[in-house]
């Protein structure tokens, strides 16, 4: 009897020296192995991309309407777009971190409901660039406990950056905003919109504004662009070329004489995600002069 007493006593001191030690070896590893993977809910189409590109889908549980790419996350609930959200919906997925970004216009009462929940919220600045892209990868790595991870979606960004051979003779080109219609603005100064076209080397057609300005048949046939850019969306919501042809003024433009009108998926022409460089040098090509719809 002595002999099995003798036995469990020298298990169970095993048996806590194993536990301290694991727990010295946790507690030594830092607060990334001592905390739980976070939940996470994303409120901008762009964070969520780079969240994917960064091995971070899992985490994901939930994303708001922009976040279309990769294809995957449509399979995540939903909050809602992320200029109308409700703090309730958010909630509703559990998170403890959500992440954003300043651009993308969620109600500053809504992330502070939030906070007051008990989520951490992280709001990143976004500046519409290829270094501004870089960064806003960079800082979302570090902010999940990654950032090792950042530098191959960097390298691969910086490779694709590389490889784009702008568009030549710096065609003049105006970004339209539609949605019907009733419902047309023009990209100005400063716009995600107006930064694309530089950089696969065009040139904004309406520079005399910021931001966007609703289009007006004056000011269409003033900036005479050579080419007419838009979401695809935008263009359907026409009812396609012929449709643009016929809103007032867009006849009358180098454009549409020359029917130059050039489409693009939305989140990818003014996302400044991981795939700027591809974004960058599809527009050039479709840029060049021989590029028609």
């Amino acid at each position: 009897m002595n002999e099995i007493h003798q036995l469990k006593s020298g298990f169970r001191l095993f048996r806590l020296s194993y536990l301290a030690c694991l727990f010295g070896l946790l507690t030594a590893a830092g607060p990334a192995y001592a905390q739980a993977p976070p939940r996470i809910v994303s409120l901008d189409g762009t964070v969520s991309e780079i969240l994917c590109d960064l091995g971070l889908q899992a985490r994901l549980v939930g994303v708001d309407v922009t976040s279309t790419y990769p294809e995957s996350l449509q399979k995540l609930p939903k909050v809602g777009h992320n200029r109308n959200i409700s703090a309730e919906g958010v909630l509703a997925q559990k998170p403890t971190l959500v992440l954003t970004t300043e651009k993308a216009g969620t109600k500053a009462e809504v992330l502070d409901q939030l906070r007051a929940a008990g989520v951490q919220v992280i709001t990143f600045k976004q500046e519409f660039s290829i270094d501004g892209t870089k960064k806003l990868i960079t800082d979302i790595a570090t902010a999940c406990r990654v950032p090792s991870k950042a530098r191959a979606v960097v390298r691969r960004l910086e490779s694709d950056v590389a490889k784009v051979q702008k568009a030549a003779g710096r065609p003049r080109v105006l970004f339209i905003y539609a949605r019907g219609v009733g419902t047309m603005f023009a990209a100005g100064r400063g716009t995600p919109a107006e930064k694309m076209i530089e950089l696969a080397g065009g040139k904004n057609a309406t520079p005399q504004f910021d931001d966007f300005k609703p289009l007006t048949t004056e000011a269409l046939v003033a900036a005479n662009p050579d080419v007419i850019l838009l979401f695809d969306s935008g263009l359907e919501s026409l009812g396609g070329a012929d449709g643009l042809l016929n809103v007032p003024g867009v006849a009358q433009t180098n454009a549409g004489k020359a029917k130059r009108f050039v489409t693009m998926d939305g989140h990818l022409l003014t996302g400044f995600t991981p795939r700027l460089g591809k974004a960058i040098d599809e527009l050039a090509r479709k840029l060049s002069p021989l590029s028609t719809l």
